[in-house]
C-alpha cells in the first residue's frame, strides 16, 4: 500500500507541476534516473508543432518524491530567477526555421538545453539572444 500512495503521489506533483507551467500544448515528460546516490529527474518538454524535445530542468534527489520537490520548488521560486533566451534553429536538411525559448544561467546551458538527447550536428543554430528582462 505504501508503494501505491508513493505513486498517487508522484502523480499529483507531476500534475501540479505541468499546471504551474501551464504551457499550451507542450507534453511534459518526467525522466527519472536511478544512481548510486539517488534520483535524477529530468523534466523534458516536447512541441507538437515541430515534435522536438528539449530538456526543461534537472534536479537530484535521494528519491523520486524528493526530486519532485525540488523541481516543484524549482518552477516556483527559482526558474523566473534565470536569464530567458531565445535560440533560432534548424533540424540540418530541413529549410523551415524554429524559435524556442529557454530558462538558463547561461548562454552554454541554454543551448545544453537545445541539444539534450540529440546529435548537436544534427541541428544548426542561427541565433542565441539574452531577452529583455521583464
Amino acid at each position: 500500500m505504501a508503494a501505491e500512495k508513493q505513486n498517487l503521489e508522484i502523480a499529483r506533483i507531476q500534475k501540479e507541476i505541468e499546471n504551474y507551467l501551464s504551457l499550451g500544448s507542450t507534453q511534459m515528460i518526467f525522466d527519472y534516473h536511478e544512481k548510486e546516490d539517488g534520483v535524477s529527474l529530468d523534466v523534458i518538454t516536447v512541441n507538437p508543432r515541430h515534435n522536438q524535445s528539449f530538456l526543461f530542468h534537472s534536479v537530484k534527489g535521494y528519491n523520486k518524491l524528493d526530486a519532485l520537490h525540488q523541481m516543484l520548488d524549482y518552477v516556483e521560486v527559482h526558474r523566473d530567477k534565470k536569464n530567458s533566451y531565445t535560440i533560432q534553429w534548424a533540424v540540418k536538411g530541413e529549410k523551415e526555421l524554429h524559435t524556442s525559448y529557454f530558462r538558463a544561467k547561461d548562454i552554454p546551458e541554454a543551448i545544453d538545453k537545445l541539444h539534450y538527447g540529440r546529435d548537436p550536428n544534427s541541428i544548426t543554430i542561427f541565433s542565441v539572444v539574452l531577452n529583455p528582462i521583464t
